[in-house]
């Protein structure tokens, strides 16, 4: 294993995770909907975000299994990787061309660089095999997140100083430090790409097919996933229960700042509560794996929705800024420990000798399931001319997710698995 080549694949995370915290969760959806979208009423603004957010996780989700068997099949691994993340860092940049009422060049270059990102990661994923050996990838994997969490951390915390405190950088205001953002976003994750595209060189697998043939392929390994997969009913039955919980989560994730934004919160407030989200979460993450250790897998995911539904709840009646803060500490604290509790649980159901291709499916249908959320929101709130009862509607994806989740039998899903592989 060569150390500097590690390095360098753990500081790609470093640099696509400040696309993650700026223009997914933190400072775009705020410029949304008080710039690119100011034309418009709060509650429309919201909903079109939210649906900008459904589209681009359609198309990233139609192109996933094409993107994966280009990554298994081709050796243009590094090449696509840099094809994508450069997609991704133009996007970003161009966000300083943005101004009042320009809310769809907004939501077109979100969804260019929600491709780049997102796409560019499905190469970065299938090189972690050419970067460690068996034994050392999950450490490996798991630094790298580490590492894109505390990077994505320090960036929104500089982007968050530009923006309160502009004239300590002779800006001329407050909207000057976030255009300055966005254009950090495209500095930070191609300087910090360098290392990478240096160190690591495509492999020749001496195949090639068409794109049709790539299509052909990836749709195919999924649907034979999907015919595969009804051969283990409680791992079928715990896949619904998390394509509702998660889509619950993914949306509170992406819509919370357009959210507090049209309920009236300030700009540093929704940014801070933000930062402080990243930070909790790093320490509660450990936590929620000893709770884990201690109650059981169910019980602790138990726990951190029904937390959740207490978030939406409280959400639906948040007016102060101080509510906003209190949410972003508990929301920091269950976020981590749900998701890779809900990951650990999904890889105790699934075959032993296929592991791959089952976690493959989960991130595809995650994605077209991750389309629903944000969807619903904005219906709601169109409908109702309140996005107060769009973030309420997500009480029935947690609701519906635990009363699955309740019927899934993980003794018995296991001792299928086994039997699989047997």
């Amino acid at each position: 294993m060569d150390r500097q080549t590690v390095r360098a694949w753990i500081m790609y995370d470093w640099a696509n995770s400040a696309f993650a915290t700026t223009m997914m969760a933190a400072v775009l959806p705020i410029f949304y909907s008080t710039v690119a979208a100011s034309t418009l009423p709060g509650q429309t603004a919201t909903s079109y975000w939210g649906m900008t957010q459904s589209i681009a996780m359609l198309l990233v989700a139609v192109m996933t299994p094409i993107l994966g068997a280009i990554a298994d099949y081709s050796g243009y691994r590094v090449r696509f990787l840099r094809l994508f993340s450069y997609l991704g860092i133009l996007a970003s940049l161009c966000f300083v061309f943005v101004g009042n009422g320009d809310y769809l060049l907004a939501s077109f270059l979100f969804i260019l660089g929600t491709i780049g990102f997102s796409g560019g990661n499905a190469f970065y994923d299938a090189l972690l095999n050419d970067v460690a050996e068996p034994g050392k990838r999950d450490y490996i994997s798991s630094k790298g997140y580490a590492f894109g969490y505390i990077g994505g951390g320090v960036l929104l915390i500089v982007n968050l100083l530009w923006i309160m405190k502009w004239s300590w950088f002779g800006l001329p205001d407050s909207l000057a430090g976030t255009y300055l953002s966005f254009a950090s976003v495209a500095v930070w994750w191609y300087v910090f790409s360098i290392p990478l595209f240096r160190r690591m060189k495509d492999k020749k697998t001496g195949g090639r097919h068409t794109f049709g043939q790539y299509a052909s392929i990836g749709f195919s390994r999924i649907w034979n996933t999907f015919k595969r997969i009804k051969r283990y009913p409680e791992l079928l039955k715990y896949l619904i229960a998390f394509w509702f919980f998660n889509d619950g989560i993914s949306t509170i994730i992406t819509m919370a700042t357009i959210y507090g934004t049209e309920i009236g919160l300030g700009t540093e407030a929704l940014i801070g509560a933000l930062v402080i989200t990243q930070f909790v979460g790093i320490p509660f993450t450990l936590l929620f794996g000893r709770i884990a250790e201690k109650l059981g897998s169910k019980k602790s995911l138990y726990i951190s929705l029904g937390v959740y539904v207490l978030i939406v709840v409280f959400g639906y009646f948040m007016t102060e800024t101080w509510q906003f803060y209190a949410l972003a500490v508990v929301v920091g604290m269950v976020q981590g420990g749900s998701q890779s509790i809900a990951r650990s649980i999904y890889s105790r159901l699934v075959p032993a000798d296929r592991p791959a291709e089952f976690f493959g499916f989960l991130s595809v249908s995650s994605k077209f399931s991750a389309i629903v959320g944000p969807f619903v929101f904005s219906v709601v709130g169109m409908l109702t001319g309140t996005s107060r009862l769009g973030i309420l509607a997500l009480v029935v994806f947690f609701a519906i997710g635990i009363v699955l989740l309740a019927k899934v039998d993980l003794t018995k899903g296991e001792a299928e698995a086994a039997a699989a592989k047997a």
